[in-house]
């Protein structure tokens, strides 16, 4: 792998760890009052890793292998009709985001958050005198497979490096180390403000507030103005290919 394409990968890999599920959710994990368990918070940036990593390496197997048959599919009518559909859908969804508007559900995510990092527990250790009641690590895992599964067809940076992988043809071990490595960096951030959290929670809380506090603001919107963007293309990609466009004009 030359140089250029590794500050490429490393690059969409940096815009990939900007993501909902790989900052905003640990940045939200880490907000949590009291102290945090990094066993916990690695075990929900490890199945974001371990999920991403096994969805890429399907793609890159799957587009190296079945290329041409997926190629001639999606040229067929009833795919470009299918196209059609989901990205008229997408654009109509997109109008439901609205970052204006507020939920009322602070207080129950704030105690389910500190349920699943075992901060409760913590509490009813130290009033029990010291006896131990771990809670399950599932709920987290859960969440983190749950952010990813939603939003892996939104990555486009990563669908973009997926690309990029499996077009360079680096062969199998180089390929599993690649996207491996790429995974890692997708939580490097995270990784950084749960050290520094754990180091020095004082001096990191206000940093860690601001970023919670503008990406909550704008989410929502961001998620709209993605979703409308992405499903008008996808849309006037089937429009073209079905010559809807030209039968418009001669109406």
């Amino acid at each position: 792998m030359d140089l250029a394409l590794a500050a490429s990968l490393a690059a969409l890999a940096l815009i990939d760890s900007t993501s909902f599920g790989t900052l905003l959710i640990p940045v939200w994990l880490l907000l949590a009052p009291g102290r945090v368990r990094a066993g916990r918070m690695l075990v929900y940036l490890g199945t974001i890793v371990v999920f991403y990593f096994l969805v890429g390496m399907a793609i890159v197997l799957g587009a190296t292998t079945f290329i041409d048959d997926i190629g001639a599919l999606l040229n067929t009518r009833p795919a470009s009709w299918v196209q059609l559909f989901i990205g008229v859908g997408l654009f109509a969804l997109s109008f439901r985001f609205d970052s204006k508007k507020r939920t009322k559900e602070g207080g129950r995510l704030s105690r389910w958050r500190e349920r699943a990092l075992g901060i409760d527990a913590d509490a009813k250790d130290a009033a029990e005198g010291g006896t131990s009641t771990r809670a399950s690590v599932l709920p987290l895992a859960g969440l983190a497979l749950t952010a990813a599964s939603i939003e892996v067809a939104t990555m486009l940076p990563y669908l973009a490096a997926i690309g990029m992988v499996a077009s360079a043809g680096l062969g199998a071990g180089p390929t599993t180390l690649t996207m491996a490595g790429y995974c890692l960096v997708m939580v490097l951030p995270a990784l950084v403000l749960l050290a520094a959290r754990l180091a020095a929670r004082n001096a990191i809380e206000p940093l860690l507030v601001k970023i919670n506090d503008w990406m909550v603001k704008h989410a929502a919107s961001t998620t709209g103005w993605v979703l409308g963007i992405v499903g008008f293309l996808v849309a006037r990609d089937a429009a073209v290919r079905l010559d809807l466009l030209e039968f418009a004009l001669r109406l």
